[in-house]
């Protein structure tokens, strides 16, 4: 599968960075971590900056760099002296050995934390940079469990992982859509794979049954022999595991094959550009997808102010990840603030043990994984060409 080949790579790669490039694991690890020159502290960054996935990076990239700049006219102080933030932003073109490459990069930077990767491929083959050389890094984005299954002590998340996102989508399937028969196609990428399976699983506990699978990739843009196999089955519902450059293309293949099928997702087609890159061919209540968190109530004051600062300072609606790349700067931040130290050493432990903490995307806490304790999920449906939410489920 392309996944291993990928994650084969990225492990060549990280093992070249950690030893044969020059560098031992515990070189790496050593020197002043965690500020710049004077009293600049540099934030790591990375995602997709480049290729069919930059509108999502750029979208992180703006919600991280829209926190460094309310932080930095609000005043920071670390300990005595006041600080001035930076945002080092690079681009691992959604690609797992790229993404080593820029974790290194930052690394020898000395950047005093990471926000990102975007992608859970690039997000994992990073971490292990990441971890050898002490540096927290939250992601904003990557909903692969095995990020934090790795039992590494540097990797966080502020979102719910694919586990709950595939089962609360199958559940939703069968027990609201009233879906009998679901097909199921992914993309092969860490992602798409494992949100499809787990939602596979869901819709079978649920009681209903699923009538094929099919694989593509993440840059497939001609799926005639897999939408031809859907046709034959008819099934109420088509899922596809993977991002919305590929969902695009095939809601509007779906549609000149007049295949009628409800269509679902994760919260990689959750997006403000899918319906323009579905070419308009989606009827209202047709598309359903699952965003890993979500606010109700008063919290969702919050969530639209920081909405109507982002589109006055980038003059664009946000696409997807803003708002937790957002929270992951001002997680770190406060982390540093609050033991008096921007090295990674001193104020990881303050980060691990974040609690109760209140964010645009709601209230944050990690749990001994890294992962944020109780996320929640929206389901949404395309209405008009915009995704409106239907309901927040814990």
């Amino acid at each position: 599968m392309q996944v291993k080949v990928s994650a084969a790579a990225a492990a060549l790669v990280v093992g070249c960075l950690l030893a044969a490039c020059g560098k031992t694991q515990s070189a790496v690890s050593t020197g002043t971590l965690g500020h710049s020159d004077g009293n600049l502290v540099l934030i790591g960054h990375a995602a997709p900056l480049s290729g069919p996935l930059a509108h999502l990076g750029r979208d992180n990239e703006n919600g991280a760099r829209l926190a460094i700049e309310e932080l930095n006219a609000q005043g920071v102080f670390i300990g005595a002296d006041k600080v001035s933030l930076q945002l080092q932003s690079e681009d691992d073109a959604g690609d797992p050995v790229q993404a080593a490459v820029v974790a290194q990069k930052l690394v020898e930077s000395k950047v005093a934390g990471v926000v990102g990767h975007m992608n859970s491929g690039a997000t994992i083959a990073a971490s292990r940079i990441y971890v050898a050389a002490g540096i927290p890094q939250i992601s904003p984005s990557a909903t692969n469990p095995e990020y934090t299954r790795q039992a590494f002590k540097t990797a966080f998340r502020v979102l719910a992982d694919d586990t709950q996102l595939g089962r609360t989508l199958g559940k939703y399937a069968v027990g609201s859509l009233m879906a009998k028969t679901v097909a199921v196609v992914d993309d092969r990428t860490d992602y798409g794979w494992g949100v499809a399976e787990e939602f596979a699983k869901a819709v079978v506990a649920a009681g209903a049954k699923i009538v094929s699978k099919y694989s593509t990739s993440e840059k497939a843009t001609d799926f005639g022999p897999i939408l031809a196999g859907i046709r034959r089955k008819r099934p109420d519902i088509v899922f596809f595991g993977g991002m919305d450059a590929v969902a695009g293309p095939m809601l509007r293949q779906m549609k000149s094959l007049t295949i009628p099928s409800r269509f679902m997702g994760g919260d990689g087609i959750c997006t403000a550009d899918l319906a323009k890159l579905a070419g308009n061919a989606v009827a209202d209540d047709k598309v359903f997808c699952a965003e890993a968190g979500g606010v109700e109530g008063d919290a969702r004051a919050g969530l639209d102010q920081f909405k109507n600062r982002y589109r006055a300072r980038f003059n664009t609606d946000i696409e997807l990840y803003a708002p937790y790349a957002y929270d992951a700067v001002n997680l770190m931040v406060a982390a540093m603030v609050k033991a008096g130290s921007t090295d990674p050493a001193k104020y990881l432990p303050v980060l691990a043990a974040t609690s109760g903490y209140q964010g645009v995307t709601g209230t944050i806490a990690f749990d001994l994984k890294g992962d944020v304790r109780n996320g929640a999920v929206t389901i949404k449906t395309l209405r008009g060409g915009k995704f409106m939410s239907l309901a927040v489920l814990h």
